[in-house]
């Protein structure tokens, strides 16, 4: 092997290792990670949708005053499904809003609905009221973990096509766009509800 084979190769391997450390493959691995946990969060909030009607359902029978709150957890809920973001649409900071507020007011709904019938012995000793509340709750941990997954791969997307040398390969390549993270939070949350427990609960 000559000098001249030897230079070649030598280039041809700096060169491949350039482009490797360009995010020619670290920047679509790492979108697709985050799409899959995106994957993960709409599979939680189905879930919790699923759930909804079957809770609705026994909630409805325990007093009237619930009629207004449990409409409203229906109406969330249906909003709520109806509103879809696809991993195509995790760099759009407008339909991710929509889709948080939508999923923020059915959260809302739901701790109202909780809040209330907690205050109806029937129904807490009910034991398919009890099945379904743990059922939910259980979920509502699944939405937190999934969103707090889907948030660190978005994190881990944005800085690696932001920074040297992936930044070549993500603008250049690939025309990478920052993907946005899931940010919603329940208005209202910080301030817990007010349980009557009055002599006349």
């Amino acid at each position: 092997m000559n000098f001249s084979n030897i230079r070649r190769l030598a280039f041809v391997a700096i060169a491949s290792l350039g482009l490797a450390a360009c995010g020619i493959n670290s920047v679509p691995a790492a979108e697709e990670t985050a799409k899959a946990k995106w994957a993960d969060v709409e599979a939680a909030f189905q879930s919790r949708a699923n759930l909804l009607g079957n809770l609705g359902e026994i909630a409805s029978s325990a007093s009237d005053r619930e009629g207004q709150i449990l409409t409203d957890v229906i109406e969330a809920r249906a909003k709520a499904t109806s509103i879809q973001v696809s991993a195509d649409d995790l760099n759009d900071p407008a339909k991710m809003e929509q889709f948080q507020a939508a999923q923020g007011e059915l959260s809302k709904g739901l701790g109202r609905l909780m809040v209330n019938v907690e205050q109806y012995p029937t129904l807490k000793s009910n034991d398919n009221f009890l099945m379904l509340q743990g059922q939910v709750e259980g979920i509502e941990n699944k939405i937190r973990i999934s969103v707090r997954d889907y948030n660190e791969a978005v994190r881990v997307y944005n800085t690696t096509i932001r920074t040297f040398p992936d930044t070549i390969g993500a603008n250049l390549i690939h025309g990478a766009e920052p993907l946005v993270p899931y940010t919603s939070v329940t208005e209202g949350a910080e301030v817990a509800e007010q349980l009557d427990l009055g002599p006349d609960s």
